[in-house]
């Protein structure tokens, strides 16, 4: 199973996410620049967190507007699973791939701390490492991640099986809306999720808890 890795000036967190898919998959992803005129031939795409372009105007409006965003479009278009985490969700929001927005959390702070995740929809490429109702430990640290939807759109959302992952436990760390950490589109092929998965892997991190996310997807042993 190969995978991409798309990096925008200002991301920091490219490193972590290559880490854990050359860890998980014994493949190293192949590393997309921005600039670059085109993606290699993939099974998964991953945009990782970070501050794309200092989070100006927008977070994420300026690389959802890059070229490379147009490939992504259309590989995500012929059935390819695409992967947005923290900064990449928003880019993924900004791009038009996912619909509503992300907003500054309703504390006003940047929060970085571990979160719980109910799995929400266990039937898809992201989550069939888990069971449907299954509680994880995930972080976080953003200032944006307060997803808002309106009343129609979260209507599809909820009633077409499309929030992926929740906030439970009563950790929700920003105001979001019914407690929604990850949603997918209509296809279910392109995830747009708030914590860092990529952080809980192995023990060295503290556990594992959301190396199965990365295993289901690579088609690997947990």
């Amino acid at each position: 199973m190969k995978s991409a890795v798309i990096v925008f000036p200002g991301l920091n967190r490219d490193r972590d996410m290559i880490a854990a898919l050359t860890k998980i998959s014994g493949t190293a992803p192949a590393i997309v620049w921005h600039q670059d005129a085109d993606l290699p031939d993939v099974d998964l795409i991953v945009i990782p967190g970070g501050f794309s372009y200092g989070d100006y105007l927008r977070c994420g409006a300026i690389a959802a507007r890059s070229p490379i965003m147009d490939k992504v479009r259309a590989r995500a278009a012929a059935g390819v699973n695409v992967l947005g985490v923290c900064n990449g969700f928003q880019i993924l929001l900004e791009a038009g791939l996912l619909p509503g927005a992300l907003m500054r959390n309703q504390s006003l702070k940047f929060v970085c701390r571990e979160v719980k995740l109910e799995v929400t929809n266990a039937d898809t490429a992201f989550t069939r490492g888990y069971s449907k109702g299954q509680i994880i430990r995930c972080p976080v640290a953003h200032h944006d991640g307060n997803y808002f939807a309106d009343s129609e759109t979260l209507a599809c959302l909820e009633g077409d099986g499309r929030v992926a992952f929740r906030y439970a436990d009563g950790t929700n760390p920003n105001g979001s809306i019914n407690n929604i950490a990850g949603i997918l589109n209509e296809r279910k092929n392109v995830l747009g999720l708030m914590p860092h998965p990529e952080n809980l892997i192995e023990s060295a991190h503290g556990g594992d808890d959301c190396r199965a996310l990365f295993s289901g997807l690579l088609g690997q042993a947990a």
